[in-house]
């Protein structure tokens, strides 16, 4: 279930935000084929490609031809995040004070693996705070 909702929602970003959303105008271009092929039974694809893709006509179906994939651009969702030159932090010294923190066990005996204890990849058994801390 984890797999499916992390691939429905990557596929919604992707859509959103690039231009993957052209691909949900396939049936489009099928179906506008099809529209041609009809009116000109000896028409191969390549040819109806080249006609709308590579030499493009304003003709009586010019709607049609601007619904196609590929044919007209829009502007992707896009984020852009920055921080001006105005943005500082600030601390006064002359009315901060000094405090330090006291030692904090980083891990239980009591409730540590047993088969672990001799491992490389152990952390450490005591963690020791001594910053100083400005108000």
């Amino acid at each position: 279930m984890k797999k499916l909702i992390a691939i429905l929602l990557l596929s919604l970003f992707l859509v959103s935000t690039t231009e993957l959303y052209q691909l949900l105008k396939i049936p489009d271009l099928a179906e506008h084929y099809f529209e041609h092929k009809q009116m000109n039974p000896d028409m191969p694809v390549i040819a109806f490609f080249k006609a709308h893709y590579e030499h493009p006509v304003k003709d009586g179906d010019y709607g049609k031809d601007q619904k196609l994939p590929f044919i007209t651009h829009t502007k992707t969702l896009n984020f852009l995040f920055t921080i001006g030159n105005r943005f500082r932090i600030d601390f006064e010294k002359e009315n901060s004070r000094t405090s330090y923190a006291h030692k904090i066990p980083s891990r239980d005996e009591d409730h540590c693996f047993k088969g672990f204890a001799g491992s490389v990849w152990e952390p450490p058994r005591c963690f020791f705070i001594r910053l100083p801390i400005i108000f």
